[in-house]
């Protein structure tokens, strides 16, 4: 008995094989339409998932606490000797000032985001050098003024190649001129690509901000599991003050991307539902050479549950290779070709967009994701079209 069912389903797939052979011009549009609906939402699953995972990456040795002064819902410079109110508080490591801000280019159009850091008080700011594709971070004031470290897109937009000096506008429009000691690897493009770092001496003169203040303030943790309960503590000392997290940092990241993300997958929607609606036409638009088949079938003794199996292997068959081509195909373009469809929407407003190299990590979330997306509507818009297919009369079909 078992092997008598074992045969028929063969024979079954081996019809619904030969089927999509016979009428391969109607199957392979399905196919390639198919194909095209899935290779974009999974794009932008695996852009996503990629931005994301790369954020968190880069994102790992940031500070563990930021301070910044807030005023009607704005950020303002905030005093160093916020700083000195924090030295009670226990298990705090060390507050580094940090100040940073947009330049404007007014001859390129963009936007560069300018960043003062001392590196020497740092805990960690001995691994910062890992981030540069050459050179050293810039050091002290007294040691490397003037001195900066650019990222990929900087030194194409001001066309640096062959020198290593360039000059910046303060606001009085005096000119401030900078040499370049180091550049960052294209591996932190994502958030390096527009970013120019100097010690905390030059920014503060490059943006006119007065002596005693900073843009923020780095708090760095002993003991990362404290980080949460230390920042209460700022909070209640500090109550003016906006206290963000590194946790708190790599979720803004993640949203941001999953935001635009979602938006694209809305945007998709619309050509997903045309799909479903061509599927069902071409699964429901039987041609009277169909109908004599299934006519033919039925005379020759195929029940109506056997010609429906045969048009669900069609379907699966059809999504099922849908899926390899569509899946395959948006694994090539995010990893070979940069999601160039996508840019646009995942990288935002910037002038400065970054070279991403990215490596899409496919979970069985976002695959099943995918499916229920896809397949499902394409199976159950066939399900019906293929049941009234296999209840036509034999007669009237023969006889149409």
């Amino acid at each position: 008995m078992a092997r008598h069912n074992l045969e028929k389903q063969l024979s079954i797939l081996d019809f619904a094989l030969s089927s999509l052979w016979r009428h391969r011009m109607k199957s392979l549009s399905v196919l390639l339409v198919f194909a095209a609906v899935i290779f974009l939402l999974a794009s932008f699953q695996m852009v996503t998932q990629a931005l994301s995972d790369k954020a968190k990456q880069v994102l790992a040795h940031t500070p563990e606490i930021t301070l910044q002064k807030m005023s009607a819902g704005r950020q303002e410079s905030i005093p160093l000797a916020y700083g000195e109110q924090l030295a009670g508080i226990f298990g705090i490591r060390r507050v580094v000032p940090r100040i940073w801000g947009y330049y404007f280019d007014e001859v390129r159009l963009a936007n560069y985001t300018v960043m003062g850091l001392e590196v020497n008080e740092m805990p960690e700011g001995g691994r910062l050098g890992a981030t540069l594709a050459k050179g050293v971070m810039p050091g002290p004031a007294d040691e490397a003024q003037g001195r900066v470290v650019v990222g990929q897109s900087i030194k194409k937009t001001m066309d640096l190649a062959g020198r290593t000096t360039f000059s910046l506008f303060r606001p009085d429009l005096s000119l401030k001129p900078f040499e370049i000691s180091g550049e960052f690897s294209p591996d932190t493009d994502i958030l390096t690509n527009d970013l120019i770092v100097m010690n905390v001496a030059d920014a503060r003169d490059l943006f006119g901000i007065p002596a005693g203040l900073v843009t923020d303030l780095c708090v760095y943790v002993a003991n990362p599991k404290e980080i949460e309960t230390i920042a209460k503590k700022i909070s209640e000392a500090l109550p003016s003050v906006r206290v963000l997290t590194r946790s708190q940092i790599q979720k803004t990241y993640q949203v941001v991307f999953g935001w635009r993300s979602g938006f694209g997958s809305i945007c998709l929607l619309a050509a997903l539902a045309a799909f479903v609606i061509l599927a069902w036409d071409k699964a429901s638009g039987l041609s009277p050479e169909e109908r004599r088949e299934i006519a033919i079938l039925k005379v020759l003794g195929w029940e109506t549950s056997d010609i429906l199996a045969v048009r669900s292997r069609e379907s699966v068959i059809v999504s099922g290779l849908a899926c390899i081509v569509g899946m395959t195909a948006a694994y090539i373009h995010v990893v070979y070709f940069d999601a160039a469809l996508f840019r646009p929407v995942l990288m935002g407003w910037s002038v400065l967009r970054p070279d991403l190299h990215l490596l899409p990590r496919l979970a069985a979330g976002d695959i099943l994701l995918i499916l229920a997306f896809t397949v499902i509507p394409y199976l159950a818009a066939t399900v019906i079209p293929a049941w009234r297919s296999a209840t036509v009369p034999a007669d009237s079909a023969l006889g149409g």
